[in-house]
């Protein structure tokens, strides 16, 4: 399969969202969409307890690991201590506008300095044969002509990088949080589809403003691979018609057995001791915007305070009319 058949689709990392049980909710509704966990910093996996942030279900395949870091050293052993758990792809976060992150470093001002990613990209294939990927911005702050997007992958892409995946908006380090940065900053397709038509080798892969499959499939005429962030979250159920629109599958996922699949997973997390608010989450906008939707949220508020699945299992709580 080409690297550009991997990327086709896939589901953006993003904090306090795609943890290990909602990526495992996605994968029992698409089998082939590529999903990213949470960033994780360098120190944190050297340092820190790499079992909590790195462990994932063997169905979650394609799965790919962020890390954040601005040090080509530590980049490097965070990558080797990550190596062993198997992810299919170790992306560098080189677009996330934080104050917190842009103290570190790292993220998105990292475009200013490319030859730094580079030197990060090699320094972790050095270590661990694995080439990266880098997700980035447009631009940021007045760092926002296409010149200065061109530079940055041109000169990452000297270390051997071959996919970006690009949001296409700018960023703004200093005035936004993270929250507007993703909406307040104008949208920038062009730039990436430019992008894309500048560096015909490269897998070049949109993110930004996606909200259904239909869009993301249109925007395939420009670019390589389509990324979906929020809309996932506020509706995972979009992700349905994924693999027969993108992959080719006849089938189509039934949601009544997604709930079932998912509830056996739960029961086994819960064994383990995680607690049932943090695997019940994924699931509170699997009916959203249908009918029954807000009582479905409502029961499983109620369940999440009770602290322990009904006898009849989830599926006694599901509306009717969306199962």
């Amino acid at each position: 399969m080409a690297m550009s058949d991997q990327h086709l689709l896939s589901v953006a990392p993003m904090m306090e969202r795609t943890d290990r049980h909602f990526r495992y909710l996605l994968r029992l509704i698409s089998r082939r969409t590529r999903l990213y966990g949470e960033m994780v910093v360098d120190r944190t996996l050297i340092h820190g307890d790499p079992a909590r942030h790195l462990d994932f279900h063997p169905s979650e395949h394609p799965v790919a690991l962020q890390l954040g870091s601005a040090d080509p050293e530590l980049a490097a052993r965070a990558a080797a201590v990550a190596q062993p758990w198997g992810y299919d792809e170790m992306n560098l976060n080189a677009g996330c506008p934080s104050e917190r992150v842009s103290r570190g470093g790292f993220g998105v001002t990292l475009m200013k300095r490319p030859e730094l990613v580079a030197r990060i990209v090699h320094e972790v294939r050095r270590e661990t044969g694995v080439t990266m990927t880098v997700k980035h911005r447009t631009g940021l702050d007045e760092y926002d002509d296409y010149g200065f997007l061109a530079r940055f992958v041109e000169t990452v892409a000297s270390a051997g990088v071959r996919v970006f995946i690009v949001h296409a908006r700018k960023a703004w380090t200093e005035g936004l949080d993270p929250k507007a940065n993703r909406t307040v900053p104008p949208l920038e397709y062009e730039k990436v589809f430019r992008l894309k038509r500048d560096f015909p080798e490269l897998t070049v892969v949109l993110n930004g403003g996606v909200t259904n499959l239909e869009q993301a499939a249109g925007l395939l005429r420009e670019v390589d691979g389509v990324m979906i962030g929020r809309a996932v979250w506020e509706r995972p159920w979009l992700l349905a018609g994924a693999d027969r629109l993108f992959f080719g599958s006849p089938e189509l996922p039934d949601r009544a057995r997604v709930l079932a699949a998912y509830e056996a997973y739960a029961r086994e997390r819960l064994a383990e001791g995680t607690p049932l608010r943090a695997l019940l989450r994924p699931l509170f906008n699997i009916f959203k915007g249908e009918r029954g939707g807000k009582l479905w949220r409502r029961r499983l508020d109620r369940l999440a305070r009770a602290g322990e699945l009904p006898p009849g299992g989830l599926l006694e709580l599901a509306p009717l009319e969306g199962v």
